[in-house]
């Protein structure tokens, strides 16, 4: 199954390239919330299939705008993620809001996030 796929892909990548790329990425908070509503139990399949695949995007090193460029790198990767949040909102909690926050001191301060 092609989610199951993505989903461990984006397990397995998601939170290093965030770490690599943190200081460039204005978005952090909002893609943290997206991940841990991706892998919370209680969310639908449907909501997790966006989450993950827009999630997905972000890690593939082969985008439409690649993230190495200045100013205008994330630009696409955010376009993806703000189409997922609109589709999926009522299911990001202020719990996964939360967690996003503290993750991202954690990963600020050096300190590895889990999901």
């Amino acid at each position: 199954m092609v989610l199951t796929r993505d989903e461990a892909m984006v397990k397995e990548k998601f939170l290093p390239k965030l770490a690599r790329v943190l200081a460039r990425v204005p978005f952090a908070e909002d893609l943290l919330a997206a991940y841990f509503c991706a892998f919370d139990r209680a969310t639908p399949a449907r909501a997790k299939g966006i989450l993950i695949g827009a999630l997905a995007y972000f890690v593939l090193p082969v985008d439409l705008m690649p993230d190495i460029a200045l100013g205008l790198g994330f630009t696409d990767d955010l376009a993806v993620l703000i189409a997922a949040f609109k589709v999926v909102s009522i299911h990001l909690t202020q719990a996964h809001r939360q967690r996003a926050r503290e993750a991202l001191d954690r990963l600020r301060a050096g300190e590895s996030v889990s999901a």
